[in-house]
């Protein structure tokens, strides 16, 4: 079991901001753009992403917190029998000791049931001389497909683009990987045919249906298949244009900033967004500075003479560098 908290380094009693500010802090040391070739390091940056997953979330945090979610977002097994999530089944023994209900042991006591029920209405039938009813397999066998068990995890917004496994702790104890496709949305529900329930007489088992919750991001938003991103800039980098560094859940880009840029310019990285099958997206960065909705050549020689170069100082306090 890992603790969340000590994955982003804070206290348990940590403000949001301070979790937050925690979190970029490592996001920028961790990334794996500054990383290259090293795997611990990447997975080390996976962590600490799916920690600000929850820790992130004012609400997820307070689930984390009453232990009612795990370190992967997943609902803990209730022990009050079926809960919320169907997560755990069981009955309380004569000497307090919960013991799990055995869905084989009531596979056959059900079995039993209507077997018996079946050869009791076969003989009043026969008795009376009424025509047997068609039987419903599924009923009257005692046939009965295996109940689908809800869970839920919390991916981050990065791992909901690029995709990735979690390792999810079934209501049976075992334990199972499971792919996260690239560009999942927040409430997908991923279905594991045959993972859920046992089935009653013979049927098929059920299946476990895994609901994601993708994790908001300090500086990421989506939109459909696009990706927006906020990007502060500075007079120079406004007034002059130039080259400058933007991060993506991909790695960072080097985009390039037209002369006079206002702030609200809205510059598209076509092909940048999310893709799910054949379909991309774009990415959206919006500029962020306000100037006179004019060119002025007069303050451009200004900044020239100038030579100001704040650009990454206001990216580095937002964060995103």
């Amino acid at each position: 079991m890992s603790d969340l908290y000590k994955i982003l380094g804070v206290q348990r009693d940590a403000s949001q901001d301070e979790v937050k500010k925690a979190y970029r802090e490592l996001a920028k040391k961790l990334h794996p753009d500054r990383n290259k070739d090293n795997p611990d390091v990447a997975d080390r940056f996976k962590r600490v992403s799916a920690a600000y997953g929850i820790l992130g979330d004012a609400k997820q945090r307070s689930r984390y917190d009453r232990g009612e979610i795990d370190e992967n977002g997943s609902e803990r097994p209730s022990p009050y029998g079926f809960g919320a999530n169907r997560s755990r089944s069981g009955r309380y023994s004569s000497e307090g000791r919960f013991d799990p209900f055995d869905f084989e042991e009531a596979s056959d006591v059900f079995s039993s049931f209507f077997r018996s029920a079946g050869a009791r209405t076969s003989r009043r039938n026969a008795e009376s001389g009424t025509k047997r009813p068609r039987e419903n397999p599924f009923e009257t066998s005692g046939r009965r497909k295996g109940l689908d068990i809800n869970y839920k995890i919390t991916v981050g917004f990065e791992e909901s683009i690029i995709g990735g496994t979690r390792r999810i702790s079934l209501n049976d104890g075992r334990t199972l990987d499971i792919k996260i496709p690239s560009g999942i949305k927040d409430g997908q529900v991923i279905r594991l045919s045959g993972q859920g329930g046992p089935g009653v007489g013979g049927a098929p088992k059920g299946d476990a249906l895994v609901e994601v919750t993708v994790a908001p991001h300090p500086y990421y938003k989506r939109d459909g298949l696009d990706i927006l991103l906020d990007l502060p800039i500075s007079l120079d980098e406004a007034v002059l244009g130039g080259d400058i560094q933007v991060p993506t859940p991909k790695g960072r880009l080097t985009i390039r900033i037209p002369k006079n840029s206002s702030s609200g310019k809205r510059l598209r990285l076509k092909g940048k967004g999310v893709q799910r099958g054949e379909d991309v997206g774009n990415m959206y960065v919006t500029l962020k500075l306000m100037l006179p909705s004019e060119r002025d050549t007069n303050l451009e020689k200004l900044v020239k003479d100038w030579g100001g170069k704040g650009g990454d100082a206001l990216r580095r306090k937002a964060g995103l560098i």
